[in-house]
């Protein structure tokens, strides 16, 4: 009698504990779905608010800036992208353009964690990337996320800064390799410039102990706008697919 008493109990046991399991179930998947589908919209909520018209000519085949290329990215930096797209989203100041290693990216304000999860962001105390202003404009990003793609720039390759009231080309002229402390790489130069700063070695693990800069000088049209101040970078894939 005891025994069967036990064994009844041990069977309504076993019974609410598959139970829990399987709401438990259902709610991982629940979460994974709320994932997907809120990330999806975050990053449209990233695009739309923006000045910056990144709509292509109709049938223009080309890739959604708002999604990023992740294949050279740390499993880590991409968890970290996803996270990020929970949080309440800034206006970006403008978008970052590199066609040689296929970048396009936003510009946020502020080089904090969550922005550069997100985003590649401006260098406080360098001149802000917006038409008209001279100086040397700081950029960082993640040598594991957006700026992975530096290790493969070379000397020349344009970089194209989009902002609200005018398109700007620069020019690749210097890469260097600098301690973290070293900041006269965002000293003003002759010419309005553009410094970008990653971590290096790009595959250290840990805290990299070094800076990868890659400094550019606005071309001799000093902007984008004599033949394509109209053009987007969505807009300029199309041209370029039409070829």
């Amino acid at each position: 009698m005891v025994r069967a008493s036990m064994s009844r109990a041990v069977s309504g046991f076993e019974r609410l504990l598959l139970f829990f399991g399987f709401l438990l179930l259902l709610f991982f998947i629940a979460v994974r779905v709320f994932d997907v589908i809120y990330s999806h919209a975050a990053l449209r909520a990233f695009w739309q608010p923006q000045s910056l018209s990144l709509r292509s000519p109709t049938g223009a085949a080309h890739r959604n800036p708002a999604i990023p290329d992740f294949r050279f990215w740390s499993q880590k930096r991409i968890e970290a992208y996803q996270a990020s797209l929970i949080g309440p989203v800034q206006r970006p100041l403008g978008v970052l353009k590199i066609p040689a290693i296929h970048l396009e990216v936003p510009v946020l304000e502020g080089t904090d964690d969550l922005t550069l999860n997100r985003a590649v962001g401006h260098i406080g105390g360098t001149p802000m990337p917006v038409y008209g202003e001279t100086g040397n404009v700081g950029i960082a990003g993640h040598r594991d996320g957006f700026f992975r793609g530096l290790r493969d720039i070379h000397l020349g390759d344009p970089i194209d800064l989009y902002v609200e009231k005018g398109n700007f080309r620069y020019v690749t002229d210097e890469i260097v390799i600098v301690p973290p402390d070293d900041v006269s790489v965002l000293a003003t130069r002759s010419k309005p410039g553009l410094t970008l700063v990653t971590c290096y070695p790009f595959y250290f693990v840990g805290s990299a102990p070094l800076r990868y800069v890659v400094r550019a000088t606005i071309a001799d049209s000093n902007s984008l706008a004599d033949s394509r101040r109209s053009r987007s970078p969505a807009e300029e894939r199309g041209a370029e697919n039409s070829h």
